[in-house]
């Protein structure tokens, strides 16, 4: 809260209560290298799907997300994690793997869904007794029929399995447009699981860039590498890789264009219901971010570009971060299109250059700054 009333100030207790809301809008994003934004549209509305397009970005399109409303409150609670919950919280079913407690739970019983803090986030029926669920760790084990907010399941639908949408919020479709990568580049992806970015990169360039993507976990690589085939992306190499020795590790390694996505406190990803979170984190976040900007600038040509983005809000993580640039030779640059909020002037001299999404504003929290790699001494 001292975090958020720093940075908002009097409208501190709006941000803080929007930062418990979906957005108004999900989005998704048209994978056009399996089918047109036409196509989809209409596969969506003739399943009665209300889907509208973006304005702004073609391959962006959204649902309304409803609410909120009231849930039936049962005699028997299903305590699920609280990445479940806030899916639960806007449309989602319940899987045993993210079931936290369910005694004496029995299939047909009438339950609330509930969040490790008690907070009702649905009601629904049980598919699965409290044995399957505890013992399988699998499968659907509540039909969720009553949601705080309602929106139409993406993940559930045949578009999402045939690779044809991927749900992802506005500001994250935003970064790789702006980046503009081009099909004759060769493009790295410095954070690249679970491959929203990435894979975008390839849509935009029609599978013909030469697409870097890498990450320091063998497991998130494995997923990545699912979303990838899932939506028929090639020309990628994927690497197990900290890539805040990248430079090190790979020294010909040299790029046009680099996404910098780094772990971060996650503050703008809505909706979340609870969150212990203490301000040295958030310091030792902005200098691990800066670690990766380094090194990334380090594997930039000369004229490259290169997107830093995070989904969160705080001052450290965003403009002192974005400050520390002009040491790695890089300078911002004008983003196109333009649809966030300018940064913090008190923070940034070039404040107008980088964009910025509110969630009391935009529904969501994001920052994108954008740079290009001055050229050295020798080629200027």
């Amino acid at each position: 809260m001292r975090i958020l009333q720093e940075i908002y100030g009097a409208d501190a207790g709006k941000a803080a209560e929007a930062v418990k809301r979906p957005c108004y809008r999900y989005y998704f994003r048209v994978n056009t290298l399996k089918a047109s934004v036409r196509e989809v549209k209409s596969r969506l509305r003739a399943q009665g799907i209300k889907v509208f397009q973006d304005r702004r970005i073609p391959e962006a399109l959204y649902v309304q997300v409803d609410g909120p409303f009231t849930v039936p409150l049962y005699e028997k609670r299903v305590v699920v994690d609280r990445a479940t919950a806030e899916s639960v919280l806007q449309g989602a079913h319940v899987y045993a793997p993210g079931v936290k407690s369910c005694k004496k739970l029995k299939v047909g019983d009438h339950v609330t869904v509930i969040d490790e803090m008690g907070q009702p986030v649905g009601s629904g029926k049980a598919l699965m007794s409290e044995t399957q669920v505890l013992t399988a760790r699998r499968g659907l084990a509540i039909w969720v029929t009553d949601h705080v907010y309602r929106a139409p399941s993406l993940r559930e639908l045949e578009e999402y399995q045939l690779g044809l949408i991927y749900p992802q919020s506005l500001p994250a479709i935003l970064t790789t447009v702006v980046l503009k990568p081009e099909p004759w580049m060769t493009v790295a992806d410095l954070n690249c699981s679970p491959g929203g970015k990435l894979s975008h990169v390839c849509q935009l360039t029609g599978n013909q860039a030469k697409v870097y993507g890498m990450d320091r976990s063998k497991r998130k690589v494995k997923r990545t590498e699912e979303v990838l085939k899932r939506l028929g992306c090639r020309n990628v190499t994927l690497m197990i890789q900290d890539t805040r020795y990248v430079d090190v590790d790979h020294p010909n390694l040299q790029v046009d264009s680099c996404l910098v996505d780094p772990p971060c406190s996650s503050l703008g990803v809505t909706p979340k219901l609870h969150l212990n979170l203490k301000r040295k984190t958030v310091q030792a976040l902005s200098a691990y971010q800066i670690q990766f900007l380094k090194a990334a600038s380090r594997i930039l040509k000369p004229g490259g570009k290169l997107v830093y983005s995070v989904c969160t809000f705080t001052v450290e993580e965003c403009e002192n971060v974005v400050r520390q640039a002009e040491n790695f030779g890089l300078q911002l640059i004008p983003q196109k299109p333009f649809i966030g909020s300018g940064g913090f002037r008190e923070a940034l001299s070039e404040w107008r250059l980088v964009q910025r999404f509110h969630p009391h504003i935009h529904g969501t929290g994001y920052f994108i700054a954008l740079f290009e790699k001055k050229a050295s001494p020798q080629h200027s």
